[in-house]
C-alpha cells in the first residue's frame, strides 16, 4: 500500500488555507509526498472560483463588517461560504499518473469523491455522488468539490457541511433583491443537509475528520501517515498569503 502524508492543519484564515494548498502542491510537484489535508476556517470566509469576479458575487462591505474573509481559489466553481462552526474541508494533492484517473476532470470526480461517500458511511450517513461534483444524502447536497491540474499535479479540495446557516450565507453573497434572497434561502433549506442534521448531533468535527481520513484511505487504497508541513512549506505559504491570497490584486482581479 502506498504511503501518503496526512496533514491536520485545523483552523486557519482563508488566505493561509489557500496559500497552504499551493505551497503543498509546489512540494508535490518537486517530488514531495502526495498529501491529504483536512482543515477548517477561522474566521469564517467566502471563497470564489478562479474565474469569478469578487464584486459580482460577494457583498464585500457586509463581509468586512462581520469579519468574514474573502479569497479567490485556484480551482473553478462558484462562491462558497465557509462557516468556521459548520464545515470540514479537505484537499488532496498528488502527481498526475500516481493514481490512475480519467484524463478529463469531470470523469475523475466520482473516483476521488468516493472518499467522501465512504467517510460519511462511517458516520452512519448513506451518501452518493451526483454529477458534476456533489455528494448528496437522499436528494440533498452535503458536499461540493473542485479540481485543478497544474504543475504536473492534481489538486482537489472540497467541503463537507457540518452545519448550515443559509440566512447568514445569503447576507454575505450578492442577490438581485430581497424577494430573491428569500427564495434562495428557502431553496438552500430544501436542497442542502449537514452532518449534524443527519447524525442528530452525534458526530463532532473531530469525528468528521477521522471519517474522511478513513474514507479516502479506503477509496484510494493508500496509507495516510501523520505528518507536518515542512519549514519551507510554512515559509512559502506565508509568502503566498502575503503576496497572492491575501492581496487585493489577486482577490479582485476580475
Amino acid at each position: 500500500m502506498v504511503k501518503w502524508r496526512l496533514l491536520r492543519t485545523e483552523y486557519s484564515p482563508a488566505s493561509l488555507n489557500m496559500a497552504t494548498d499551493q505551497a503543498v502542491m509546489e512540494t508535490v510537484s518537486a517530488g514531495g509526498p502526495p498529501t491529504f489535508r483536512v482543515y477548517e476556517w477561522r474566521p469564517s470566509a467566502i471563497s470564489i472560483g478562479y474565474f469569478q469576479g469578487m464584486k459580482e458575487e460577494v457583498d464585500v462591505g457586509v463581509c468586512e463588517e462581520r469579519n468574514v474573509e474573502v479569497v479567490r481559489r485556484l480551482t473553478g466553481g462558484g462562491a462558497v461560504f465557509h462557516d468556521e462552526k459548520g464545515e470540514v474541508t479537505y484537499s488532496i494533492i498528488f502527481r498526475e499518473g500516481s493514481i490512475e484517473l480519467p484524463p478529463k476532470i469531470l470523469d475523475a470526480y466520482p473516483l476521488i469523491c468516493d472518499g467522501l461517500v465512504r467517510g460519511l458511511k462511517k458516520l452512519g450517513v448513506e451518501a452518493a455522488f451526483r454529477p458534476v461534483n456533489d455528494i448528496i444524502v437522499g436528494k440533498k447536497k452535503i458536499s461540493g468539490n473542485a479540481q485543478t491540474r497544474r504543475m504536473g499535479c492534481v489538486l482537489q479540495h472540497g467541503t463537507l457541511l457540518y452545519d448550515v446557516d443559509p440566512e447568514l450565507m445569503f447576507t454575505l453573497l450578492l442577490v438581485p433583491d430581497e424577494k430573491m434572497r428569500g427564495k434562495m434561502i428557502a431553496a438552500v433549506k430544501e436542497g442542502i443537509t449537514s452532518v449534524r442534521h443527519e447524525t442528530g448531533g452525534a458526530a463532532s468535527i473531530t469525528d468528521v475528520e477521522e471519517a474522511l481520513i478513513e474514507g479516502f484511505s479506503e477509496a484510494l487504497d493508500i496509507e495516510l501517515v501523520p505528518g507536518e508541513l515542512s519549514p519551507r512549506e510554512k515559509e512559502r505559504a506565508e509568502e503566498l498569503r502575503r503576496t497572492r491570497y491575501g492581496s487585493r490584486e489577486w482577490n479582485f482581479k476580475r
